[in-house]
């Protein structure tokens, strides 16, 4: 049972997943963390691992970017596959000068710039937010390994290059940080029912200008990768 952008059958892909934007980041995770890996998607260069870490039985997949194409692929996961946990993984960029490059950022919410909700025809602004029981969990492995995190708000945005400066705008709300497919990841598992959680590396500062290299935001998100991971186990059979 294929769809037009996943060629796994039935069966392949786990009940927890994590989400990476990029499809090498979810080939990094596969190789340096999961036991007897199989490559079950490669559709569009879209790769998709399933595997075992410590003994539990999880998946990863690349997704994109942006609310339309993770949309696309977390919607076929839940609706097609099976997936009942699903964990985005990916970088973000501070908007608030306290939270600095290499902090682990939790998304307990997520604002966006978008009309990915318009779909639902709700009679108002609906408020994305992630699975309580994922969070605290996250948390709670981030805190005991002593990684730098925040938990808050975020903002799911459609523009990469702006010609204005809006991220102040959502700085004097709170949020502390952008990135650009929690919104949809979020809609689309509330909507069914299921766990979604974003977890996030700050890769770079928009108030400082401080920022990662390319190499380092693909294979240098370990900590993230460890947190998210023993997350998916802890709600794996």
């Amino acid at each position: 049972m294929a769809t037009p952008h996943n060629q796994a059958e039935r069966g392949q892909i786990a009940e927890s997943i994590l989400l990476p934007g990029d499809p090498l980041r979810a080939r990094f995770i596969a190789e340096h963390f999961l036991e007897e890996a199989q490559c079950f998607n490669q559709v569009r260069n879209m790769l998709g691992y399933t595997g075992f870490y410590k003994g539990k039985r999880i998946s990863v997949m690349g997704t994109g970017m942006g609310c339309p194409s993770i949309g696309i692929y977390s919607h076929e996961l839940i609706h097609e596959y099976g997936v009942k946990n699903l964990i985005r993984v990916g970088s973000c960029g501070s908007i608030q000068e306290p939270v600095k490059v290499g902090d682990l950022i939790m998304a307990m919410g997520a604002c966006t710039d978008g009309n990915y909700a318009h779909q639902y025809g709700l009679p108002g602004t609906y408020s994305a937010t992630a699975s309580y029981e994922l969070l605290a969990r996250a948390v709670k492995e981030a805190g005991d390994r002593k990684f730098p995190y925040e938990v808050g708000n975020v903002l799911s945005s459609d523009l990469f290059y702006t010609e204005t400066p809006e991220w102040k705008q959502w700085a004097r709300m709170g949020l502390l940080s952008i990135e650009m497919e929690s919104y949809a990841l979020y809609c689309n598992a509330s909507r069914a029912g299921v766990r979604a959680l974003g977890i996030f590396t700050v890769s770079d500062s928009i108030v400082t200008g401080e920022a990662l290299s390319a190499a380092e935001r693909q294979t240098g998100f370990t900590s993230m990768m460890e947190v998210a991971l023993e997350t998916a186990a802890a709600f794996t059979d």
